[in-house]
């Protein structure tokens, strides 16, 4: 069986409970979590270990509380008054656990579908998702990370233009691939409002429904949005159903031409 799972932000619990629920078995099964392993939630060393230990079975993306992780881990960064990463950060081998959060992906496509955290601007097919995501993987597992981790954050550029280089480029495509709701139709990012998805800025829309976004016609799957809640269309599939705001953790399964939603309450 092959399952997707929204954001589990250190809620381990719920995490094995819903695993318990969809009858997972690593030798048989594999999951897709699509990124914010980490953060708010109680157990965020229990989730990383938890994953981990699931081996290739365990798909995990990278999302923006996971990058902040390595922010704060790297001191470019001080942790906000909510971040629960400390038992991960005073970890006696933190530096294995920073080391393997380094190689989780920024953008999947398997079995038909295209996974990411947040979201994609609409100038970008799933090839150039794919690909820029591809270009972020390597910095973040190379040498030149404490040196890119101090120009991560900021709003700009706002828009998307093939010729980004350095600084600027590797912030566009996280931007996008970690924290983008809203977007205009010329691929301009609205990174501030979190409402749902009727609470668009004038001349902005929820990413997936810029028109003429390329990859329309691709299924997409993705978490990050609490406030949008659950989505289950034949080409869409939103799954953060808000678990560390005392809601849900979903997964929802998509192989064998079915698909099944399970969810556990993570009060």
């Amino acid at each position: 069986m092959i399952h997707l799972i929204g954001d589990v932000q250190g809620c381990c619990g719920a995490l094995d409970r819903l695993l318990e629920q969809i009858g997972f078995s690593p030798s048989r099964d594999r999951i897709y979590v699509l990124g914010d392993l980490v953060n708010r939630g109680p157990q965020s060393l229990e989730t990383l270990r938890r994953l981990r230990g699931f081996g290739d079975s365990a798909v995990c993306l990278l999302g923006n509380h996971d990058l902040n992780l390595l922010a704060v881990a790297q001191g470019v960064r001080q942790p906000h008054r909510g971040d629960t990463i400390s038992e991960v950060l005073n970890a006696p081998d933190r530096s294995d656990w920073l080391a393997w959060l380094r190689e989780r992906r920024m953008a999947v496509y398997e079995h038909g579908w295209l996974m990411v955290h947040a979201g994609v601007v609409p100038q970008w097919d799933t090839a150039q998702t794919l690909a820029l995501a591809g270009e972020v993987e390597q910095l973040l597992r190379s040498d030149e990370l404490a040196e890119f981790l101090p120009a991560m954050y900021g709003d700009e550029p706002a828009r998307w233009n093939d010729a980004l280089a350095g600084a600027e480029r590797a912030r566009f495509i996280i931007n996008v691939l970690t924290r983008t709701r809203f977007v205009a139709a010329d691929g301009t990012l609205d990174l501030h409002t979190k409402d749902g998805a009727d609470g668009a800025p004038p001349g902005f829309h929820p990413w997936f429904e810029v028109p003429g976004r390329r990859t329309e016609g691709t299924p997409t799957a993705f978490g990050h949005w609490a406030t949008l809640g659950l989505i289950n269309r034949p080409d869409l599939l939103a799954l953060d159903t808000g678990c560390v705001w005392g809601r849900q953790l979903s997964a929802m399964r998509i192989d064998g031409g079915r698909r099944e939603l399970v969810q556990v309450e993570c009060g």
